[in-house]
């Protein structure tokens, strides 16, 4: 029970539900600081024999975004029909809180999936939306009407690249930052979350299929981009590149979608085709390269975990060749510390010394995150096959989505 409940005074039993609430949020890609670490409340020691109790269930249609959850509401973003979806639940029952709908003219060129990529972010009392075809929504978290809407392919020519537009928002400030590969130096935009006006833009770069973390890196806050071919921290306030690194694979028909991942003054990004892993420290005197390679940690969608100075995560690609290994790697070094091929491929949270994954085949399973060696405690079915959207963990609620529905799984 949070300490908060404990404590006789009205003022004290205000804060403490606050800040527990806000702990307990999933409130956009990755979680609270896009890192897929979770601080809610304590989860059970112990699974039921058949595995978490599912709470309900709802029907989905196409795509490939996650949920998110803020304040007792789960926001899921999919596509039926000509539609793009936005709905709005309830986090204990599933029921319809509201919904609200755009009509998409995005067709996926190699016949995957014509759904939207990235996941919606609730900040500021709204609700923020990419779609597949680069139209950008901005809807109010209470009611779900619209405030603003960018067609980003009109107004500043966005491509849709190979399989659709898929940056997850990233509001800092007064501004949601995107990574849309457009022209004219519009490769990075941030679009005002008052209005929808372009507040700057900077990068010539392509787009890839990452998303921006939010940091502080030798004193200064700014945002790192994973784009087409850099890896880049740029000042969230105007938009001036603080530094770059050339680096992605050399396959252009290739999928970068992990989000760069910080620790104190290191820097590391991963991607498959060739690239491998790459190791930064970032300081006043610039960038220094500690590490890069295809042999330690070659993650093709998912984002690893870190804990405890060692990386988590899936070497190899999903689409070809051998099954991927999870694996657990020194951040300074590179040094593989083990290596499994006991568990397939999936998404991972972090839930204190232990992990979540949910499996491409829709299996979630307990893991510990232990240097030592792989450890697995339970494993239960809660989905079907075909699983690409990364989860949510809501104060201990496990909201997780596959081609046909949407469950959630009390974890509590």
């Amino acid at each position: 029970m949070n300490s908060g409940f404990a404590i006789a005074t009205a003022t004290a039993f205000t804060l403490g539900t606050f800040l527990s609430n806000a702990a307990a949020d999933w409130p956009q890609f990755l979680g609270p600081t896009r890192d897929g670490v979770y601080t809610g409340q304590a989860l059970a020691d112990q699974w039921l024999p058949d595995g978490p109790r599912r709470l309900w269930s709802h029907d989905v249609g196409t795509g490939w975004s996650g949920p998110v959850g803020k304040a007792g509401r789960v926001i899921l973003f999919h596509r039926i029909g000509d539609q793009e979806i936005v709905e709005c639940l309830r986090a204990e029952t599933g029921e319809i809180l509201w919904k609200n709908s755009f009509t998409t003219r995005y067709v996926d060129g190699f016949g995957f999936d014509n759904g939207p990529r990235a996941t919606p972010a609730i900040a500021e009392g709204r609700v923020f939306l990419l779609g597949a075809n680069g139209n950008f929504h901005c809807l109010d978290f209470q009611s779900g009407k619209t405030v603003w809407s960018q067609d980003l392919a009109r107004t500043l020519d966005a491509p849709t690249g190979y399989f659709g537009l898929a940056c997850s928002p990233l509001v800092i400030g007064k501004n949601v930052l995107l990574n849309i590969g457009a022209p004219d130096g519009a490769g990075i935009v941030a679009l005002e979350i008052e209005s929808g006006k372009l507040a700057w833009k900077t990068s010539s770069d392509e787009a890839s299929y990452s998303s921006p973390i939010g940091t502080t890196l030798a004193n200064r806050p700014q945002a790192v981009f994973f784009t087409r071919h850099n890896l880049c921290g740029i000042d969230t306030r105007s938009g001036k590149e603080i530094w770059k690194q050339a680096w992605s694979p050399a396959m252009q028909a290739s999928v970068s979608a992990a989000v760069p991942l910080v620790s104190g003054d290191l820097v590391f990004a991963t991607a498959s085709y060739g690239a491998g892993a790459l190791a930064l420290k970032v300081d006043a005197k610039g960038i220094h390269k500690l590490w890069e390679g295809d042999t330690s940690l070659s993650c093709q969608y998912q984002t690893p975990l870190l804990s405890g100075g060692h990386l988590y995560g899936f070497h190899g690609r999903l689409d070809t060749g051998p099954r991927p290994a999870f694996r657990c790697v020194e951040l300074a070094t590179g040094r593989v510390r083990w290596s499994s091929e006991k568990v397939d491929a999936g998404s991972l949270i972090r839930t204190g010394k232990d992990s979540l994954l949910l499996t491409v085949n829709g299996e979630l399973i307990r893991l510990a995150l232990s240097p030592a060696e792989f450890q697995e405690s339970a494993r239960a079915q809660i989905l079907g096959l075909e699983v690409r959207a990364h989860p949510a963990l809501v104060d201990g609620l496990y909201l997780a989505r596959d081609k046909r529905r949407l469950v959630c799984v009390d974890l509590r």
